[in-house]
């Protein structure tokens, strides 16, 4: 016998011994897959997995409803403002004091917001400015959402920031000046328990044509 047949040989040889392997684990695999199926599904239609099922909330978002009449009424009164300005904030003054806490907190603490004397001297803006993560973080604030005796959702158990959809920091603000909040209601989604709200906040400056800060707000209402 040469090598090429040796080797032709062996290569028979080892396909029919895989092809028996192979029959022999397919119905151990098949039985395995099945019992593993049958577990899941039972699993997914015990009634304590469903009343806790972790997905709830993505199926409640793809299809969202609205359960209870309080919920309803809530969304039909919102609804009515979509496009409107439902606020209008109080002036409020960022100082050095304030931009200095925050770059405590943060660690942001670059001379354009913390040095008054280098920013005076060498800042195209001759002062400090404030963080735009600052003007940002003062939209609860701004909009009095924190507010307990100005709530602008009384009729919600519970409201959570659930996130913004994009936001921009048109101009800073200088050190002393001031800012106020306008609010508009842009959308609205239903969900199971809850109403989305979707605002508009734009951050004004006092006696400036752009704003420091335009955001758009996503809120859930939990009734």
């Amino acid at each position: 016998m040469n090598v090429v047949e040796f080797i032709r040989e062996k290569k028979e040889h080892f396909q029919q011994n895989n092809a028996k392997f192979i029959a022999q684990l397919e119905p151990k695999f098949r039985d395995l897959s099945d019992k593993l199926n049958h577990k899941i599904t039972n699993t997914l239609n015990n009634p304590w997995f469903s009343r806790f099922n972790p997905f709830e909330d993505e199926q409640n978002e793809e299809k969202p409803l609205i359960q209870t009449a309080e919920v309803k009424k809530m969304y039909a009164n919102l609804e009515k403002k979509i496009g409107e300005e439902t606020y209008l904030g109080e002036w409020f003054i960022i100082d050095q004091s304030c931009i200095d806490q925050f770059a405590q907190v943060t660690g942001d603490k670059q001379w354009i917001h913390t040095d008054p004397e280098r920013a005076k001297k060498e800042s195209p803006f001759r002062t400090t400015i404030a963080h735009g993560f600052l003007t940002l973080a003062l939209i609860p604030t701004l909009t009095e959402t924190v507010d307990p005796e100005k709530n602008p959702y009384p009729e919600a158990k519970m409201i959570m920031n659930y996130g913004l959809n994009q936001v921009r920091f048109p101009v800073p603000v200088k050190s002393g000046l001031r800012v106020r909040a306008r609010t508009r209601l842009i959308g609205l989604v239903p969900m199971k328990r809850s109403i989305e709200v979707v605002n508009e906040i734009s951050i004004e400056i006092e006696n400036s044509s752009k704003p420091a800060c335009v955001a758009e707000t996503v809120l859930r209402l939990y009734f």
